[in-house]
């Protein structure tokens, strides 16, 4: 992209959100913390690729998706797969009545590997299936659902819906994916050993590098013609399909561009925890990534990083002194959020402290009147009406 088209899709208020996430996440975190707390916050990271791709589904597509659980899921049981296969060489299970095959499928009397494991002995088809799957299963929803103005509050039950099917399937089958317990005991990854503070700095980094790519990626389509269209989808949808626009179309398309983000993110977390079970798949913790989005800021791609990792924090802290009032709390934090701040953190800064910090920026370059206009000509929307 040419340096001077830049500004069409960065704009300096952007960019310098952008590079102090970079200074956070690359410099301050890990010079501050240990390698546990890292790891620690490199697991809250994996949560915000599922805020991000909620920030163009919800935000700006105005597709509330209460089933993110569900890519998610699909994303770290398809990294798990590959490295229960791996731990789970002849060599490793000698001790079980069938060598060669996960602990959880002896267990159960299973003598045979099931054919949809086969191809995950492959890192290349993992890697592919991360992002695949969840990208077809987000398909098949949305063609399904979309197709047929499927919309709001509906759209939102019936990912709720399928959130809950799929754990009760994950459960069910203990033979075949390790019911409750999920699938665990993960230790290598082509024999490199995941579980030491080598292995947790890699991952953390490579985690960061990922989520950046998903932001960039996600800040063009937000300032794509793609990212306009949406926008006046969430707003006016009627209008943009009498326009000749098909609006089944763009929602997919951001559906499943939000989906592949949630498998990248569920990977991430699997190579960090060492294991995925069907607790991040329900109802709750897609409820929870829903939170993520809104406390960050469900129009702002950075503001949903941050609010993961508040949120996530906040869950760890509450939750180790009153591990059952979490669930009320989340509730009471959702509730503030939307009465309170419906642009979240994100909408705090930028109606208090953007103003001023592009006044500084403007000081520092020299150009003190460059935009002295763009705030005080934005409109103010109180009661319906446009002041």
């Amino acid at each position: 992209m040419p340096f001077n088209h830049m500004k069409d899709y960065l704009t300096r208020q952007e960019a310098l959100s952008f590079a102090v996430l970079a200074l956070v996440l690359l410099v301050l975190l890990p010079l501050s913390l240990d390698v546990m707390r890292l790891n620690q916050v490199g697991k809250y990271l994996s949560f915000a690729f599922v805020a991000v791709g909620l920030v163009l589904c919800w935000g700006y597509g105005g597709i509330l998706s209460l089933g993110q659980g569900i890519f998610y899921g699909l994303g770290g049981y398809a990294m798990a797969m590959y490295l229960k296969l791996e731990a789970s060489s002849p060599q490793n299970t000698l001790i079980q009545t069938t060598p060669g095959i996960p602990d959880f499928m002896d267990w159960n009397r299973i003598t045979e590997l099931p054919w949809f494991w086969e191809p995950f002995y492959s890192l290349t088809f993992a890697i592919i299936a991360i992002v695949v799957l969840p990208s077809i299963v987000a398909y098949l929803i949305g063609v399904a659902m979309f197709k047929r103005r499927v919309g709001g509050v509906y759209f939102a039950i019936i990912t709720q819906s399928i959130a809950a099917i799929l754990t009760i399937l994950i459960i069910g089958q203990q033979g075949l994916t390790g019911g409750i317990n999920g699938i665990t005991d993960l230790r290598t990854l082509k024999g490199w050993d995941i579980h030491t503070d080598v292995a947790n700095y890699v991952f953390y980094f490579l985690c960061v590098f990922l989520l950046f790519v998903c932001l960039l990626i996600a800040q063009f389509i937000k300032k794509s013609k793609t990212g306009r269209i949406l926008i006046a989808m969430r707003g006016q949808e009627d209008r943009v399909r009498f326009s000749g626009y098909d609006i089944a179309n763009f929602k997919t398309f951001v559906f499943v561009v939000g989906a592949a983000f949630s498998g990248i993110g569920g990977a991430m977390f699997t190579l960090q925890e060492g294991f995925m079970s069907p607790s991040f798949v329900g109802v709750v913790p897609s409820i929870e990534m829903v939170i993520f989005c809104a406390v960050g800021g469900r129009l702002s791609l950075v503001g949903a990083v941050y609010g993961a990792l508040l949120v996530n924090i906040a869950k760890t802290t509450f939750g180790e002194t009153f591990p059952e009032l979490w669930l009320f709390a989340m509730g009471l934090i959702f509730i503030g959020i939307v009465l309170g701040l419906p642009n979240g953190l994100a909408g705090v800064y930028s109606t208090w402290l953007a103003p001023k910090v592009d006044e500084m920026l403007n000081r520092l370059l020299g150009h003190e009147k460059q935009n002295q206009e763009i705030y005080t000509s934005i409109p103010i929307v109180k009661q319906g009406v446009v002041s």
